[in-house]
């Protein structure tokens, strides 16, 4: 028993009886009909998945490579098999006000429906899911299973985006997880058209979602997509649903670094998701096809932090810059430290059982009792 919440013995027969999946129609053990498609009448078929809504002939990909048209009906690959499998503390992710000190049991996939220039996880997110060669093969059941025997408190789909590309095996990996008392989590990109919004919402309990720039130019330009319109919708459809939600806006030193971004994005949080919303600030380092650019400067990671604050953003951090003060907790009233970070160990816990600051009882917007941990990582 986690959090309180009881789970159920685990045995198979539980799971036969809930899978949902249909399979494609090609025979492909690894294909599966795609749930959110509709079909056009002449072999073609548009899928929902994405505001990109691509419409597929027969035989083709859509540009994610992940939904394949078979006779017209849509199909998603690689159902079953993912990339990457790795116990990570949840602030990895990062969560710092949702279960703190806990593990995730992290599942990534391959493919992605955004194409950024700067993706650190570029080899699994870029990659062409049916020929990618390094792939295990995990079935819905056996990760949560896997997840309850390692002692994780929750599932997080992560690493590239696997809660569009392989949304039939994430769908029924948070169904199962959520029967068994696992916390759901999805970093994600938010690029989700309404149709997954309304599909996957209900389902995750927590998101941390990667608003990348706050112009339509900057996701043009880096991520291939055309506006950032449906990645703010998805925000705050998740705050409007009651979930966990926090936000990541990762600097990109000429790109996305300007001061008035950084201030319009924050004034956006305030207004539209909410004051008490944790934002990351993280820092960029070079990767894929931005290795020409310098990493960001800690003083502009501090000056958006500073910035934020001054626009009434209550909890505030800094990503990717280990022992930076601004990794910690304070409490937004009398300024008292409330949760020492070190990276991604928690070294001190001060809030009253309650998650209260104990200064001052201002209550503090955590999911979960925080803990203690010194690990980073646990690789399975």
């Amino acid at each position: 028993m986690r959090e309180g919440r009881e789970r159920e013995t685990f045995n198979h027969l539980s799971f036969a009886q809930i899978l949902m999946v249909k399979k494609c129609p090609d025979g492909n053990p690894y294909h599966v009909i795609a749930e959110l498609q509709e079909p056009l009448g002449d072999g073609r078929v548009r899928c929902l998945a994405c505001p990109r809504k691509c419409v597929i002939p027969p035989g083709m990909y859509g540009v994610c490579k992940t939904k394949l048209n078979v006779n017209g009906t849509l199909c998603e690959v690689n159902y079953g098999k993912v990339s990457s499998i790795a116990m990570d503390p949840i602030e990895k992710k990062p969560f710092f006000h949702f279960m703190p000190g806990t593990y995730a049991y992290s599942i990534g996939t391959v493919g992605c429906n955004l194409f950024c220039d700067h993706c650190q996880n570029w080899m699994i997110s870029q990659s062409n899911p049916e020929t990618f060669p390094y792939l295990r093969d995990l079935q819905p059941d056996v990760a949560v299973k896997e997840a309850v025997e390692l002692g994780a408190s929750s599932i997080a789909f992560t690493y590239n985006e696997p809660t569009i590309v392989s949304m039939e095996w994430v769908v029924e990996a948070a169904r199962i997880a959520k029967r068994h008392g696992i916390a759901t989590l999805s970093v994600t990109n938010g690029y989700w058209s309404e149709e997954a919004r309304e599909r996957l919402i209900p389902l995750i309990d927590a998101a941390n979602v990667d608003v990348k720039a706050f112009t339509d130019n900057f996701y043009r330009k880096v991520t291939k997509t055309p506006f950032l319109k449906p990645v703010l919708d998805t925000v705050m459809a998740l705050k409007r649903a009651g979930k966990h939600v926090e936000v990541t806006y990762l600097i990109i030193p000429t790109l996305n670094d300007e001061p008035e971004e950084i201030r319009a994005f924050s004034r956006w949080i305030v207004d539209e998701v909410g004051d008490d919303t944790p934002v990351h600030f993280s820092r960029f380092y070079p990767h894929f096809r931005m290795k020409h650019l310098p990493p960001t400067p800690i003083e502009t990671v501090e000056r958006a932090i500073k910035i934020a604050r001054s626009e009434g953003v209550k909890y505030v951090y800094s990503g990717n810059v280990p022992g930076d003060p601004n990794e910690n907790t304070y409490c937004p009233s009398c300024g008292a430290l409330l949760i020492k970070r070190y990276g991604f160990a928690i070294e001190k816990c001060n809030l009253t059982e309650d998650n209260k600051c104990p200064s001052c009882g201002e209550s503090i917007p955590i999911v979960g009792k925080c803990k203690e941990s010194r690990e980073w990582l646990s690789f399975i």
